[in-house]
């Protein structure tokens, strides 16, 4: 779980990016919804405090970001390694590709995710079937 509960303010910012989706996040968003990959539940725009993570899955503590022509100047790299760094600090993966690959390569992205799911070990705590982690 986050050090911190979401604001209201920051649930309100990322139910309205959920409505924004970009092209990208929504063909991404076609492949993970309704437990579309090796059945794990995937969430969207989720809030993370201080950030809102692209998609999440709780059960695998993946986070999935999907980047931009904006992320790959210096000051766009610089701030994706300081949230990486954060995130991994808070005990979550991230994986991340770029918005070309899931515009031109949909399938070799899945396949990539899947053998990442795959390869991982089961975690020695799983949540009850059924169970939620809390928000």
């Amino acid at each position: 779980m986050p050090d911190e509960r979401a604001s209201s303010e920051q649930r309100q910012f990322a139910r309205h990016l959920r409505y924004q989706l970009t092209d990208c996040e929504r063909l991404m968003w076609r492949q993970l919804r309704n437990r579309g990959l090796a059945g794990f539940k995937f969430r969207r725009q989720h809030p993370w405090p201080p950030y809102v993570l692209d998609f999440y899955c709780a059960e695998l503590r993946l986070v999935v970001e999907l980047d931009g022509g904006q992320h790959y100047d210096d000051a766009g790299l610089a701030k994706d390694r300081l949230r990486t760094d954060y995130l991994k600090r808070q005990g979550l993966d991230v994986l991340r590709f770029s918005n070309l690959d899931v515009l031109q390569n949909l399938d070799g992205v899945m396949t990539e995710l899947l053998r990442w799911v795959e390869a991982r070990p089961p975690h020695p705590n799983p949540l009850p079937k059924g169970a939620r982690e809390l928000d």
